[in-house]
């Protein structure tokens, strides 16, 4: 990881259970060739799972692109100096699996074999769609051309309980909808626990016979169930009861878990999440009721 001159931002790693034994931190540039060539060395795995997640942008390529393109290269030359190394596990994104124009609809069960179209990101100027694809592609050709043992992971979109004191942007998204909004929106999410997220890592480098990519998203439901769900654990709460828009609903589809639970993972059930979502924001002081 890039350890910062503020601590504040590493504080939540240091108090984990064994830190002081097992945890080193290094301080590395993902846009720097070679900075992870010590880290990495006498590494048998690598989870590369660091790329920005950024809802606007000025400068796309420099925001996203680079860091995700050119990062994910810079740690797999590093890997391949490595003669210690078994399995690198990529973090992808459902950003890569989706972002193709292709008709959902309740009957669509999409599946790995699923990929993003570059020009439709382009065309959508979807850029950290952009960017999660073409880094995958990337990495999916430097690791066949260098003989790396690669496992991909493209989780949707990841709510649960948080380690670090700051807000990401899939929980904030949460945050907005308990915190005072008239409306929601319309439309669908993609939803993963972080912890089926985290499992899947490990799971992805531990089990043998993993290999190829994961789609890791536990359920995929319509924005007015996320809020039927939050209005039955929070009675007491503010929630909104009408679409931002007089569209329809936007249909859901299905998403294959077959893969997903060969690694050995039990989707969280979305009322855990969301619960154990909101009780995070409450316990960092994000809301208070």
């Amino acid at each position: 990881m890039n350890v910062t001159d503020d601590p504040k931002k590493i504080e939540h790693l240091l108090s984990l259970d064994g830190a002081k034994e097992r945890l080193h931190l290094f301080k590395a540039n993902l846009l720097e060739e070679g900075s992870f060539d010590p880290i990495i060395d006498g590494c048998e795995g690598v989870f590369h799972t660091a790329s920005p997640v950024l809802a606007s942008v000025t400068d796309p390529q420099a925001e996203l692109i680079d860091p995700a393109l050119k990062g994910t290269l810079n740690v797999l030359r590093s890997c391949v100096k490595a003669p210690s190394l078994k399995r690198v596990v990529f973090t992808s994104s459902s950003r890569a699996v989706f972002a193709n124009g292709r008709p959902v609809t309740p009957d669509v069960i999409a599946d790995e074999t699923w990929f993003s179209d570059i020009t439709f990101c382009e065309k959508s100027r979807d850029w950290y769609a952009l960017a999660k694809t073409l880094a995958e592609e990337a990495a999916w050709k430097f690791a066949k051309e260098n003989g790396i043992e690669l496992v991909a992971i493209a989780p949707g979109f990841v709510i649960g309980p948080a380690l670090q004191p700051t807000l990401n942007f899939t929980v904030e998204n949460i945050l907005k909808l308990i915190n005072g909004a008239e409306t929601f929106p319309n439309r669908i999410y993609r939803f993963i626990d972080v912890r089926d997220v985290a499992l899947a890592h490990i799971q992805a480098f531990e089990v043998a016979s993993a290999g190829g990519r994961y789609c890791l998203i536990g359920h995929v439901v319509h924005s007015s169930e996320v809020m039927n769900i939050l209005r039955q654990l929070y009675p007491t709460l503010s929630i909104p009861e009408k679409f931002a828009d007089d569209n329809p609903p936007v249909p859901t589809h299905q998403v294959s878990k077959q893969k997903a639970k060969s690694l050995g993972i039990n989707f969280t059930p979305l009322e855990m999440s969301l619960r154990d979502t909101v009780e995070i924001l409450k316990e960092k002081g994000f809301v208070n009721f």
